[in-house]
């Protein structure tokens, strides 16, 4: 897979630093060969005019080799030294495309190091809809050089987007913001749990949820801190990811935040005054009277409240309208990447697009000015125009996959590794699985249950009528399975490219070892796209992106969301099915997801937020 894609790769420099590596080896030989040629040519002349003159100059024999000699030494020596040349650029070429083929490998989940073993092992490829991946080849070949439709590309309801304005920053009365007296303080101590991109994004909401909770009980918070992970060994904290004193100043007419605990109250032990509260003391989703009730009399009595490892425990609804207006403002306003993130966010961008035209509202929100400083080295950028891309969050990981319970046509083999995988990583689901029914693997996908293949999203992408070359970045963590598994997708679309495959070692060796920051990197690849597709709406990444393209995005920002239930039920008929049908009702899927509606009550106002609390409608 490495080496397709790097065959199939934009020879500009946006990641592999390959180019024209080709053309500059194939000169240097024609360079060489020529010189041998005329070399030999000479000498063959000379050696000709020497002999007819033998009988009657033989004096001249001596004289000749004795001013010719350093002449022929020095051209052997020369092609010596270029044949050796040749050899060692041949070698160093063949090394490159090796090390940029691994690259490409590693960002999928073939980590030869530190992978898991169950994703380390190699495989052969497997098809699901082997008919079904013939069909869309065929059809992919054949729009291969036809105009592709500029649809593809935009928003389906335009107008309709368009009139939701972001106003969550808006001023509000006097009497509506934050006492003059505060209860105490409150700590958040943030765990994102086992998944690589969670521990980034999910303490996104979290944060968000913590603000709204210290405004709720009226206390000042202090900057959320984030819980090591022995899984991730990520020691990153607030300042590390989002510019503090940004955040501490946009809420300041609000929420007090400060960056530390009084010393009178850093030297409590929480635990033995009973401060410490954890995600057992309160329920998931619980409402504003459950804080009242539970943690407030805390805050009152002892001034300061812990609130340990404190997960998704703020429901959206009923909740008021404030409250959930300071959730927006947070998230959508408040929360800056840290420069060293813009900046390397910037070149990620500028890599795959080739950046030569206006700034986006996204562009400018997640990536401040850097935009405007980074510019293309190609000369032809500007003539040819900004790549379009799409971004996809291809939710593939063995968590997920395991955790399923589902089937992904590997037989015997792959059950039992991933039963293995459950057995040590979610004990709670195999006890629960002890007393319970168990449900078919063809009644579990039939429900829209199962995880999306990578075979199954490039079928959605050939579908709906991506071409062939469109350059589609891809995000997440490791891809169970490996090149096996992507071998289906990247027959479809070779033109992938990660984050790993488009920077330089050198750009990324900050944000090694510091899975928050990667994911902040994929955060801002997958929502400044032209498109962005998700394989799993229920993701905490694919939410806050689509939530963060719907609130800035103006009516440019298209997001595909497949309905999983909908799309089992298509692919139930991959051995009859024809493509023009197939291409229709995954069309129509997907348009029905793009509706234009306002947040429904319990959803997420992160994912969702056109509602009147977070956005302020225009009408035209």
């Amino acid at each position: 897979m490495g080496k397709q894609g790097s065959k199939e790769y934009d020879p500009s420099n946006i990641g592999r630093r390959m180019s024209g590596g080709d053309y500059s080896l194939n000169s240097n030989m024609l360079w060489l060969h020529g010189l041998k040629s005329h070399d030999f040519h000479v000498l063959r002349n000379d050696s000709m005019k020497y002999s007819t003159c033998k009988g009657s100059f033989v004096g001249k024999k001596h004289l000749w080799l004795r001013k010719d000699v350093k002449s022929i030494v020095f051209v052997f020596v020369l092609m010596g030294f270029l044949i050796l040349l040749d050899t060692f650029l041949v070698s160093f070429f063949d090394s490159m495309v090796l090390q940029n083929s691994s690259t490409l490998r590693k960002s999928l989940g073939l980590k030869e190091d530190k992978m898991d073993a169950y994703i380390m092992k190699e495989k052969s490829p497997v098809q699901m809809y082997d008919r079904l991946l013939k069909l869309a080849s065929a059809s992919l070949a054949k729009k291969e050089f036809k105009q592709e439709s500029s649809t593809l590309w935009e928003e389906p309801n335009r107008r309709q987007v368009a009139a939701w304005k972001p106003c969550a920053d808006r001023e509000v009365s006097k009497s509506l913001g934050k006492y003059k007296k505060s209860n105490g303080y409150i700590i958040v101590s943030a765990n994102g749990g086992l998944n690589q991109q969670r521990v980034a994004v999910c303490i996104q909401v979290i944060i968000c949820n913590a603000v709204a909770v210290a405004s709720l009980l009226n206390a000042t918070l202090v900057l959320p801190r984030f819980l090591y992970s022995n899984v991730w060994n990520d020691p990153s904290q607030f300042g590390d990811i989002y510019q503090e004193e940004y955040f501490i100043d946009v809420m300041k007419d609000e929420v007090d935040i400060v960056n530390e605990l009084p010393s009178h109250l850093a030297s409590l032990d929480l635990e033995a005054i009973g401060s410490l509260i954890t995600d057992a003391d309160l329920v998931k989703e619980a409402k504003p009277t459950d804080y009242v009730r539970t943690v407030l009399p805390i805050l009152l009595k002892n001034g300061v409240v812990h609130l340990l490892g404190y997960g998704n425990r703020l429901g959206f609804d009923p909740l008021p309208s404030e409250l959930q207006r300071l959730r927006c403002k947070c998230n959508f306003h408040a929360l800056k990447y840290v420069p060293e993130i813009q900046r390397v966010g910037s070149l990620l961008v500028t890599r795959i697009r080739k950046y030569d035209a206006a700034l986006s509202m996204l562009d400018k929100q997640l990536l401040g000015n850097f935009m405007h400083s980074i510019h293309s080295k190609q000369h032809d950028a500007a003539a040819r125009g900004p790549f379009k891309y799409l971004a996809l969050h291809l939710r593939f990981e063995i968590d997920m996959v395991a955790y399923s319970l589902c089937d992904f046509g590997r037989g015997e083999s792959e059950r039992n590794e991933l039963q293995a995988y459950r057995e040590i990583h979610f004990p709670l689901l195999i006890e629960r699985l002890k007393n319970s029914k168990s449900v078919s693997q063809s009644e579990l996908r039939k429900l829209g249950k199962c995880p999306l293949t990578p075979e199954e999203a490039a079928l959605v992408l050939a579908g709906i009528g991506f071409k062939h070359r469109t350059y589609i970045y891809l995000a997440g963590s490791q891809i169970y399975g490996g090149n096996s598994r992507m071998n289906s997708f990247t027959n479809l679309y070779p033109n992938l490219v990660t984050k790993e495959t488009l920077l330089t070692p050198r750009e990324l060796a900050p944000f090694q070892n510091f899975s928050s920051k990667l994911a902040a990197l994929d955060f801002i690849a997958c929502a400044t796209a032209d498109v962005f597709a998700m394989t799993d709406s229920g993701s905490q990444l694919s939410s806050l992106v689509s939530g963060f393209r719907t609130y800035y995005g103006g009516g440019h920002a298209p997001t595909l969301r497949p309905n999983k239930k909908r799309l089992a039920a298509i692919l139930s008929e991959n051995s009859t099915i024809g493509w023009n049908s197939f291409e229709d009702r995954v069309k129509k899927m997907i348009e029905e997801g793009q509706r234009v509606h306002v947040r429904r009550f319990g959803r997420s106002i992160y994912r969702q937020p056109r509602c009147p609390e977070c956005m302020c409608k225009s009408y035209l």
